[in-house]
């Protein structure tokens, strides 16, 4: 109730409630899984505070599933690393710290998301809209998470160049929809956590930049696979799309 409280005083148990989860993960584990406990305490506070945000009647409903779509999708990325192939696990896992320009893309979204919602109120009301936006976001994370499990210790969030005596060529379940299944969930995940602040900029902005940054990706994991796995990938690359618009991958042939 205090977190929950207005003023002053929430804040403060705030403050309080934080620095003293802080303290509590700093005397339970030693300093290498203190760096992992931190952000993934940081990751369920936020997550809790989307709820509050999303159960009430504010303007800021929708920010609030925001949140905890983002946290969520932070977390699960370091989760189901642990799960699939804990041998390339560490604090990077979390993608938190994915890049400058990620890192950018985020705050430029808050900001438009703050501005428009001072001057164009209405604008973030848009319900159906954001419904749309959040069922983007849950298609894209769950296809996303469908293709880390199901290429299992195959899938690392670093591009290989060199093959590991346990890399094999993944054909099945979601990869025999896509040819990158999890480029293909972050990408509309991305777009779709615009859709749902109703942030017209950003949805743009988001789309281009993550199309061509994924066609670069693709392209440079598609010439390790073939140098990996040859005609097999070749023959493969021929029955199965990207899953991507207007990207068709690395134009090479053996």
């Amino acid at each position: 109730a205090l977190l929950a409280g207005p003023g002053l005083l929430g804040r403060l148990a705030l403050a309080l409630h934080v620095a003293g989860v802080n303290a509590a993960l700093l005397l339970l584990y030693p300093r290498p899984l203190y760096k992992i406990a931190v952000r993934a305490c940081f990751l369920g506070f936020a997550f809790g505070c989307g709820l509050l945000l999303s159960a009430g009647r504010s303007a800021w409903r929708h920010f609030g599933w925001y949140m905890c779509s983002l946290s969520l999708f932070h977390y699960s990325e370091y989760l189901v690393t642990a799960i699939n192939n804990p041998r390339s696990l560490s604090l990077d896992s979390f993608l938190l710290n994915h890049s400058f320009e990620y890192n950018l893309a985020a705050l430029s979204s808050w900001v438009e998301f703050t501005l428009e919602k001072l001057f164009f109120p209405e604008l973030k009301q848009i319900t159906w809209l954001s419904t749309v936006g959040l069922l983007m976001v849950i298609f894209g994370d769950c296809l996303r998470k469908a293709a880390m499990l199901t290429a299992g210790s195959n899938f690392n969030h670093i591009v290989q160049n060199e093959k590991s005596d346990t890399h094999t060529l993944v054909t099945s379940g979601v990869y025999g929809w896509f040819r990158h299944p999890s480029y293909v969930g972050w990408f509309y995940w991305s777009i779709g956590t615009q859709v749902l602040l109703c942030n017209p900029i950003c949805v743009v902005g988001y789309a281009l930049a993550s199309w061509r940054f994924f066609r670069e990706r693709i392209e440079e994991e598609e010439i390790t696979l073939i140098h990996f796995f040859g005609e097999e990938y070749l023959e493969y690359k021929r029955k199965v799309p990207s899953g991507l618009p207007f990207i068709k991958g690395v134009k090479l042939e053996l």
